[in-house]
């Protein structure tokens, strides 16, 4: 299946990511340990289709909990199994009679936070197997409040070792490693306006391309930096919470990718929200990506003059072209009592080629679309 990373996280970036991002809402502060140990299930349904076909579709359930640890102390962990089925585009939008595809993906992950009285040391691993795929992922964690508790520094390093064994016997025990750093600065600018800024570097080598995809030979380092700016700004009278977001990305690939997020946080009676957001999404293609314009000799989907084993790289994968997307969601919450908290989120993202900014799309891709649904449960004790 061609559900690796390839031009997102790999898994010790997100596990650094995740670990190191901040909320921002309120005042910035040495954090404390949890008062109360909880436990939080999470379902997510994920389907994602094309016009005419039925492409992707995954059942995710999650299992998380947290707990305070002597005082000084906490132990979080969560684990989620992916049944993913569907079809795989072979190329571009193609897709063959043999690429029917079924896996189950199984992760985890452990983390330990040790809290001081102006700042946090954290320790996380992380793992996930799937029949053709092992991601083995580590990273260490910092903050540091100043003296007047208005500013927070962040720091951060990760690592990923993954291994590569594809059913089709292209490569056989193939590898990749990740490494991967932080730092970001959250400042409370007014009572009542938080922001964020957060760099993270990463440098990876090993195996890149995709082994069930034609023509698909990718270079055997990558080098990527995101720059992620912040800004949330609470509106007292009205009980609402603004959280706007900027993302820019760029890797030596050739991708260069522009993210724009805003939510409002809408507090209502009786211990509800609505939070509504929206995303929009724009990517330039990869240096090597070829579009669909075909070799008269070789055909289908071999760019033209391509030669088997040259090592020159190209690539068919439509993730690595030139589009744009625009994704629309909404989340409703309830504080049911002090031990309980549900929440439902529902998201529709759709791509197309001439949505792209800053340039012209990669021609001959059909839309995607997806839809996302989550439901969530927690419980305090």
């Amino acid at each position: 299946m061609d559900s690796k990373p390839q031009n997102g996280a790999t898994a010790g970036q997100a596990l650094l990511a995740a670990a190191m991002l901040l909320p921002g809402v309120g005042a910035v502060h040495a954090e404390t340990p949890p008062e109360r140990a909880s436990i939080g299930f999470k379902y997510l349904y994920y389907k994602e289709d094309q016009p005419g076909l039925d492409r992707v579709r995954v059942h995710a359930p999650a299992v998380s909990v947290l707990a305070p640890v002597a005082g000084d102390w906490s132990l979080g962990a969560s684990a989620t199994v992916d049944d993913v089925s569907g079809a795989s585009p072979r190329y571009h939008t193609a897709v063959s009679g043999a690429s029917r595809m079924k896996d189950l993906r199984k992760a985890g992950d452990i983390t330990v936070t040790r809290y001081l009285s102006r700042g946090t040391l954290s320790a996380s691993a992380a793992y996930s197997t799937e029949h053709d795929y092992v991601s083995r992922a580590l990273s260490l964690q910092a903050t540091l409040a100043s003296e007047d508790k208005n500013t927070t520094w962040s720091f951060g390093v990760g690592g990923s070792d993954d291994s590569i064994n594809p059913v089709n016997r292209i490569v056989q025990g193939a590898g990749r490693q990740t490494v991967s750093v932080l730092a970001g600065a959250t400042r409370v600018l007014t009572p009542l306006d938080v922001a964020q800024f957060t760099l993270t570097h990463s440098r990876g080598h090993g195996y890149y391309s995709d082994p069930y995809k034609l023509a698909d030979e990718r270079p055997g380092q990558r080098r990527l930096d995101t720059a992620l700016l912040q800004w949330n700004h609470r509106y007292a009278a009205q009980g609402a919470t603004s959280r706007l977001s900027y993302r820019f990305y760029r890797d030596s690939f050739g991708i260069r990718a522009h993210t724009l997020g805003a939510e409002w946080v809408q507090g209502l009676a009786g211990g509800w929200s609505l939070t509504p957001g929206i995303r929009l999404y724009t990517q330039r293609a990869a240096n090597f990506y070829f579009d669909p314009v075909y070799d008269s000799l070789l055909g289908a989907p071999f760019p033209t003059g391509y030669v088997f084993g040259s090592g020159r790289a190209s690539s068919a994968d439509q993730r690595l072209a030139a589009f744009g997307a625009a994704a629309l969601s909404l989340k409703v919450a309830k504080q049911v009592n002090r031990d309980w908290a549900v929440d439902v989120r529902l998201e529709r993202y759709q791509q197309r080629s001439a949505w792209r900014l800053f340039g012209s799309g990669s021609p001959g891709l059909a839309p995607m679309r997806a839809v996302n649904l989550q439901f969530g449960v927690t419980r305090q004790w």
